[in-house]
């Protein structure tokens, strides 16, 4: 009976088989693979910290125009991404703009990094640096707190180029794992290089049309006389460093051609001095008057060919205005004549 029952179990047989399907496409065979999480933090070397999760969606479907989320433990460790900085020329500026960081409720010793460029990062993306200029790599040391980036008063990003609109955006990062992605854009634009000078000639401050002339009245000998006339000054520029208001003369001096002589120009006390002739500021806004021309009572500066700084300005200036007057004194021995004359020349440059 026993040897029986073994033929029958052999005959029938009892099998047992598990069927395994393995997901595939014509691009690729996963052979091993489950759900769940886990991961690992903390990976670190002197160049690199890695944080990696299994089993978790890394998405960006949920997102519109103001908005992009994301679910999962890498998002929630980012920092805040900051909003638009304020981004604005309030100066006339050509060659740099002005920014804000905004920190979007970030912590402290939150580090920021701004990305800026000229067709909204389209085919130009570059990075402030640390140093405010505009590089095309972002390094660590790039990235800078708040209070790094002028805080509540913000910096100048410099070296741009004029008449240029830039945008720019910022990112935020605070610690391991936590950099964001850029956020949204600000944008505005640098200005043309600008310089306009004027004179006049009037014995207020009044608009002239030339030609020019200053006539003096009789000199007394051993008398200072004033011209009647100042000579005014209009001066404006957005230049970064100012410039400056320069005189010269042809003549060193009122000359006269029928007596072939001369009341030559003098730097000094004409008070004192037998007699000269000389140029001496008589007001200023938003210039600066320079020695020797910055005298007072009779202290004059000399007006001969070469050509020397009567005003500066050491930053944009908006509407200079100055005005100088010219002072002679004849002796009791300069030869009388009614044809001394000079001639001068009043030059502008701004400092780009």
């Amino acid at each position: 009976m026993d040897n029986f029952l073994r033929k029958i179990q052999r005959t029938l047989g009892i099998f047992a088989f598990v069927i395994f399907v393995i997901p595939v496409s014509t691009d690729y065979k996963l052979i091993n693979f489950g759900f769940g999480g886990g991961g690992a933090s903390n990976l670190t070397s002197q160049d690199y910290a890695l944080q990696g999760i299994i089993g978790e969606l890394n998405s960006t479907k949920l997102s519109g125009i103001n908005f992009k989320l994301g679910p999962g433990l890498i998002f929630s460790q980012q920092s805040h991404v900051p909003i638009a900085p304020t981004f604005e020329n309030t100066g006339s500026w050509y060659n740099k703009l002005h920014v804000v960081i905004n920190t979007s409720n970030n912590p402290s010793d939150a580090t920021f990094a701004l990305a800026i460029s000229t067709d909204n990062f389209v085919s130009d993306t570059r990075y402030v640096q640390n140093d405010n200029t505009v590089g095309t790599t972002l390094g660590l040391e790039d990235y800078q707190t708040y209070t790094s980036w002028g805080g509540a008063s913000g910096e100048f990003v410099i070296g741009l180029l004029s008449n240029t609109t830039y945008y720019i955006k910022a990112k935020a990062m605070q610690g391991k794992f936590t950099e964001t992605d850029f956020g949204p854009v600000s944008s505005v634009s640098t200005v043309s290089p600008s310089f306009s000078f004027d004179i006049d000639v009037s014995a207020t401050d009044t608009k002239t049309d030339p030609p020019f002339t200053i006539t003096f009245s009789d000199l007394v000998a051993g008398t200072v006389v004033d011209s009647p006339q100042k000579i005014w000054v209009d001066f404006a520029t957005n230049g970064e460093s100012g410039g400056y208001v320069y005189v010269y003369g042809q003549n060193g001096g009122l000359y006269s051609t029928t007596r072939s002589s001369t009341i030559a120009s003098v730097t000094g006390d004409l008070s004192s001095l037998s007699q000269g002739m000389g140029a001496q500021s008589a007001s200023s806004t938003q210039l600066t008057s320079l020695a020797p021309y910055n005298g007072t009572v009779n202290l004059v500066g000399i007006i001969d060919s070469n050509i020397r700084p009567i005003y500066s300005a050491t930053s944009p200036v908006v509407g200079g205005r100055a005005s100088f007057i010219i002072k002679a004194k004849s002796s009791s021995v300069t030869p009388v004549a009614d044809d001394y004359t000079e001639t001068l020349t009043v030059i502008a440059s701004a400092n780009f």
